[in-house]
C-alpha cells in the first residue's frame, strides 16, 4: 500500500507543479481523489474507525482535498 501512496503523492506533485490552469488542476486532483476512494475503499461518510486504521491514506486524501481551489 505504501508504494501506491508514494505513486499517488508523486502524481499529486506533478499536478501541483504543472502549467495547467487552476481549474484543470482541480479536476485532476478530484480524479486522483476518486481513484483513492476506489482503491482504498474510503467511505463516503467520515468513519473514525477507518481513519484510525488508515492514517496515511486519509492524510494524503485530505492533502489532495485541501489543495483544490474550488473557485
Amino acid at each position: 500500500m505504501s508504494k501506491r501512496l508514494a505513486e499517488i503523492n508523486a502524481e499529486y506533485e506533478r499536478i501541483l507543479h504543472s502549467d495547467k490552469s487552476n481549474e484543470q488542476k482541480d479536476k485532476a486532483l478530484a480524479h486522483l481523489m476518486t481513484t483513492m476512494e476506489g482503491e482504498f475503499k474510503i467511505p463516503s461518510l467520515r468513519d473514525e474507525s477507518f481513519e484510525k486504521k488508515h492514517r496515511t491514506v486519509i492524510a494524503l486524501y485530505r492533502k489532495l482535498s485541501q489543495s483544490r481551489t474550488l473557485d
